[in-house]
């Protein structure tokens, strides 16, 4: 299957919208799809070779995993590409524009669940990382 791609843009420097995506302490606030999951704990090892693990549950208990890989590539400010547990990579750019920066997202699908359906949650997720930044950083 082709890889999905996902974006994004936020008000905020490329820097700014970096650290909003690498920082455990914003993590636990924009990593889940909807009102009723959250992000509980986020551990972030941010180099090549280092390893992530965040943590998605259902507020109510009933369900969770932690989504966990390890970084292959890393160019501060601008790229980020790891390669989840279960072998499927994912790179994230972040890229300068007039208006803050634009920040895309290209991941290999899983084979479980529909195309559409990996590409809406994905976009929920990232939709609550662009609500974060421009809350973060605009005022």
């Amino acid at each position: 299957m082709p890889p999905i791609t996902i974006q994004t843009s936020v008000k905020a420097s490329p820097a700014q919208a970096w650290t909003c995506f690498t920082s455990p302490e914003h993590i636990v606030n924009w990593n889940f799809a909807g009102d009723d999951w959250h992000c509980p704990s986020a551990v972030n090892d941010l180099r090549v070779g280092g390893r992530f693990s965040w943590r998605m549950e259902a507020k109510d208990g009933s369900f969770g995993f932690d989504f966990e890989g390890v970084y292959e590539e890393i160019i501060p400010n601008a790229l980020i590409r790891y390669v989840m547990d279960d072998g499927r990579g994912v790179q994230v750019t972040f890229k300068e524009t007039s208006t803050g920066t634009l920040v895309t997202e290209t991941f290999d699908p899983e084979s479980e669940n529909p195309i559409e359906m990996q590409r809406d949650g994905w976009g929920m997720i990232l939709e609550n990382y662009r609500k974060l930044v421009d809350d973060t950083f605009i005022r």
